[in-house]
């Protein structure tokens, strides 16, 4: 699968559907076949995978060693309120009320796209999260993350 690109703003109708964004849509073709998997995020978001993405996800968790404890409290955390997605007709997907109550998620919402998934915030919390930081916090959290980071990808950091 590509990589998944762009931000969306997103709002909720009274049942709690959201309209797919066309242009996101397009990144995934597959999604009225298949469907998606939304579960929680490790921050108070919501992630949606594709369905390809979600057992790839499976099959790392099925390689873990079940037998340490935390181990099997991380699969269950992980795992807590997984639910499939199906698109309707009008391109909508019902998001699980569960899921909104725990990320806070009330009307409007905001999407960013990230490599192989999607987090869907709250629109507030999002913006305040992200506000929270300067500039020089930015600049300074690329410079620990990425400055030692070997491009070259000869194993050699």
């Amino acid at each position: 699968m590509d990589q998944l690109i762009g931000e969306f703003d997103c709002k909720l109708d009274t049942k709690g559907r959201m309209v797919v964004p066309a242009a996101l849509k397009r990144q995934l073709p597959d999604v009225e076949r298949v469907g998606l998997v939304m579960n929680r995020g490790f921050e108070k978001n919501l992630v949606i995978y594709t369905r390809e993405e979600w057992s790839k996800k499976m099959n790392q968790l099925a390689k873990l060693n079940q037998y340490n404890e935390k181990t099997r409290i991380f699969i269950r955390q992980f795992m807590r309120g997984a639910t499939e997605l199906t698109l309707d007709s009008a391109g909508r997907v019902l998001l699980p009320k569960s899921l909104l109550e725990y990320a806070n998620i009330k009307g409007e919402v905001f999407l960013q796209c990230q490599f192989d998934k999607i987090e869907l915030w709250a629109k507030d919390e999002y913006e305040k999260m992200m506000d929270s930081g300067s500039e020089e916090d930015f600049s300074a959290l690329a410079e620990e993350v990425m400055g030692g980071f070997n491009f070259a990808g000869d194993g050699n950091e």
